[in-house]
């Protein structure tokens, strides 16, 4: 209902979604001055508790009052038309339910923070105070201040004040009467702007403009100039083309002063016009792609499981050219006039392959993910409202945007967990919410992999998706041979230098003579896991967690990866004062350099989540090595996911058992995709590529797969295994974690909850409570409790809701009101 048909009666009232982790909307009286403009899906500031203020969606418009509170009045109304979809407030919830969540939380996910409002506390003196002999003197220097400059915020008014307990003065400020304090709201984003210069509207005709060069006569360089840029202009359609005006640049050869003479003689006019962050691309008619025959066969067959399916999973191993049929049939949907999501799970792969794609599809095109600015990431979110993106290449949040014509949702790499959320909630699979945004638009979804996901294999084998094949490389590249080193026998036979087997050390240097480029995978970033006291065997741990501090050579730091916390390397042995200290272990940081100091004259870069903290790092790697500038990358996962480089002919895999003898019933899953995904990398044109595997169990089942590339037989294997534990994908994992820093509170909360969980579900059915693998974070104690639900037995709705009745029900408790619950509906 919109506010029009409430018109009448005498009070609107709004139910508006806040970015805060409350299950319902909160209900907002609208001021008789918006009650005909509020729309449901427009953005609105709004009071919140005592002296907050935050923005809303207006998720409803009606007429009845909250029972239980008095509705407080919405502050501003900040779109004149609405900035989220019907569709996506459906999505809010359909997220919200399944995930065990909020829809504020999924709204606060879904909005760039740019569209958010900052709202800061300012100070400013009270107009009506008039008792000034009841302050001391330093409260009057404070008010000298703010008389100064009108109003301040805290943190301004500390930089004036030596004063170190600013707060607790301005509260006895506060107290006596003497300033207010208000909340100033500002909008984050800002359009972009850029000044432009025309005729001024009197010279904007053909006889006006003859006649102002007439009147420049013997200003030889302005009369230049303008006779210049009426020379752009068609006679017939000067005052047409004039309004678009020129940039500054065009005017250069005026002296500054002269080109101010211009516009304060009302000659010229400046005005400002919004533009794109982005730069403009034009589809390159040269780049239309034509598909290979087995890539047209595969396209044509996804094609015609579309016409019986829903849902496709296209299985292509690695190098067999999925991006060109991707290509293929984003061009055949955009053609009918639908919308086209691709989704790609790291923002390193959005790096190579949006070059790829905006040759062929120009301004078409969007790209969305958080290396953006808050300002392109408003840009592209009011494109694709607006419409301006047909096509939109984004990570793991672009499917939450307001696609209104969704046509086909691509999912790429769909196996790879980076398309789960952790923290914060909404903790959602981006694959799974596509699917089901896809249903309620008609619109078919592609999950693409080499390696797919087990669930995914599962669905299509057991015809819930169709299953589309293609097990030939593209062109005359064929697969990488492989060498498995046991690195047991290698260290008896003294053949290990620097964690690297003699043999992969003769390829790699013989890659290097041939110009030909190696990547070196090691999923540990930094140098070292741990630095440890040779003498007391002391080892560098986190205060906040129960984890050793990752060594960071390049910094000179200890770091915790999983709160951030960091400390100056020791020189000395902070117990003993030994210097008998050594990094334990290796990182990427580690191999570069031992890998720099063996090959001096290599050239090598690294690529991990330390070397790609700014915006354009991922760009500026992945350029420096496609371009052949560096012989050597060594990289963390993130090297492994659908980069395509045509000189890499040598991939190592540094140690391949920290994957493999993980401890989750995944293990096996995740340690067959990263090494066969990473190995993919070689070989991919006419040159043949080699893989080296370096293991301490170099006939573990998992590998002989990879050996053989065989995914199929590796699922038969495995799938058996979990169908006799019942885990995924015969059952639905849900895991709930209590956190509380003490940890027998967090361990009885957790206790509490699985013992009723197993008398309503059955003991089968629930694990724990068990301590998280780390035990405690952030000064918080970490215990677990998982549910396995069988598929297709339990109503699912009632069991989340009950979980959520037990948690709220325990949270009530004296003893546990301060323990938190993080729920995670499937686990991956």
């Amino acid at each position: 209902m919109q506010s029009g048909e409430l018109f009448n009666s005498e009070t609107i009232f709004t139910d508006v979604l806040l970015p805060v982790p409350i299950p319902q909307a909160f209900t907002y009286r609208a001021p008789r001055h918006l009650s005909e403009q509020v729309q449901v899906g427009s953005r609105v500031i709004v009071p919140f508790g005592k002296n907050r203020v935050l923005t809303g969606i207006i998720s409803k418009i009606h007429g009845t009052p909250p029972e239980k509170y008095k509705a407080k009045y919405i502050a501003e109304l900040m779109d004149d038309e609405p900035v989220v979809t019907p569709e996506q407030l459906w999505l809010f919830q359909w997220v919200a339910d399944y995930y065990m969540c909020h829809p504020g939380e999924v709204m606060n996910m879904a909005l760039p923070s740019g569209m958010k409002v900052n709202s800061e506390s300012r100070i400013q003196l009270n107009p009506d105070f008039e008792s000034e002999e009841l302050l001391e003197d330093f409260e009057k220097e404070i008010l000298k201040v703010v008389e100064e400059k009108e109003s301040l915020s805290y943190a301004d008014l500390s930089k004036y004040l030596e004063e170190s307990s600013v707060n607790k003065v301005i509260k006895k400020l506060i107290d006596k009467g003497a300033i207010l304090v208000y909340e100033e709201v500002k909008e984050r984003y800002s359009p972009k702007k850029v000044k432009k210069l025309r005729l001024a509207a009197k010279y904007a005709n053909q006889s006006a403009a003859l006649a102002l060069i007439d009147e420049l006569e013997g200003k030889t360089k302005q009369q230049e100039v303008i006779l210049k840029f009426i020379g752009l202009l068609p006679p017939d359609k000067i005052r047409e083309k004039n309004l678009h005006g020129l940039d500054k640049a065009f005017f250069k050869e005026l002296s500054a002063s002269s080109l101010k003479t211009l516009i304060k003689n009302e000659v010229l006019e400046e005005f400002e016009i919004t533009v794109s962050r982005f730069e403009k691309y034009d589809a390159d008619e040269m780049a239309t792609i034509t598909l290979t025959e087995p890539q047209q066969n595969a396209s044509d067959q996804i094609m015609e499981a579309f016409a019986e399916q829903q849902v496709v999973l296209f299985h292509g191993i690695t190098g067999s050219g999925k991006t060109e049929i991707y290509i293929d049939l984003i061009d055949k949907v955009l053609s009918s006039g639908s919308q086209v999501l691709l989704m790609l799970p790291e923002i390193a792969l959005t790096t190579q392959i949006v070059s790829r794609l905006q040759k062929v599809f120009g301004d078409k095109m969007g790209v969305y993910h958080s290396k953006f600015s808050d300002n392109e990431r408003v840009e592209v979110y009011m494109g694709v409202l607006k419409g301006n993106y047909q096509f939109v290449v984004g990570v793991r949040s672009s499917i939450l945007l307001p696609f209104t014509n969704l046509g086909l949702v691509i999912a790429d790499e769909e196996h790879e967990t980076s398309y789960k959320q952790f923290d914060p909630a909404p903790r959602y699979h981006a694959r799974d919410v596509a699917i089901m945004l896809a249903h309620r638009q008609h619109a078919k979804v592609l999950l693409g992999s080499a390696t797919p996901s087990f669930e995914s294999y599962w669905q299509a084998k057991n015809g819930k998706y169709g299953l589309v094949e293609l097990h030939q490389r593209f062109g005359k590249a064929t697969l990488p041979a492989f060498e498995v080193i046991d690195m047991k026998e290698e260290r008896k036979a003294e053949r290990v230098n620097k964690g690297f087997s003699q043999s992969f050390l003769e390829a790699l240097e013989a890659n290097i003579k041939r110009k030909e480029q190696t990547i070196i995978f090691q999923n540990r970033r930094g140098y070292a896991p741990y630095m440890n006291c040779e003498e007391c065997n002391w080892i560098g741990q986190c205060h906040q967690c129960a984890v050793s501090l990752t060594h960071h050579m390049y910094e000179n730091t200890l770091v915790c990866h999983y709160c951030g916390y960091k400390e100056t390397a020791p020189k000395v042995c902070p117990v003993c004062e030994s210097t008998k200290l050594k990094s334990v272990g290796v990182g990427t940081e580690k191999i570069e350099e031992d890998l720099q100091e063996l090959f001096p004259e290599a050239r090598i870069l690294r690529m991990d989540l330390d070397t790609t903290r700014s915006k354009n790092a991922y760009q500026n790697i992945i350029s420096e090595f496609a371009e052949g500038d560096v012989d050597i990358l060594v990289g963390t996962q993130m090297i492994s996911k659908g980069l395509d480089f045509d000189n890499v002919s040598l991939v190592a895999v540094f140690n391949a058992d920290k994957m493999i003898y993980f401890p989750d019933f995944r293990a096996a899953e995740r340690a067959f995709q990263m090494i066969t995904q990473v190995s993919g990398r070689a070989g991919r044109k006419e040159k043949p590529g080699t893989v080296f595997i370096q293991t301490g169990g170099p006939d573990h089942s998992v590998l002989k797969y990879v050996l053989e590339n065989d995914f199929i037989g590796f699922y038969d294997k495995e799938i058996h295994e979990r169908e006799g534990f019942n885990y995924p994908p015969f059952s639905r994992v849900i895991s709930i974690t209590t956190k509380h820093i003490m940890r027998n509170v967090s361990h009885q909360a957790a206790g509490k909850l699985a013992a009723v969980l197993k008398k309503y579900l059955g003991p089968q059915r629930v694990l724990g409570p068990e301590k998280a693998l780390v035990e405690r974070v952030r000064n918080q104690y970490l215990f677990e409790v998982w549910v396995k639900l069988e598929k297709d037995k339990l109503n699912m709705k009632a069991v989340k809701a009950y979980i959520a009745e037990q948690i709220t029900e325990i949270n009530t408790e004296k003893e546990f009101k301060s323990v938190r619950f993080v729920v995670n509906v499937d686990v991956v």
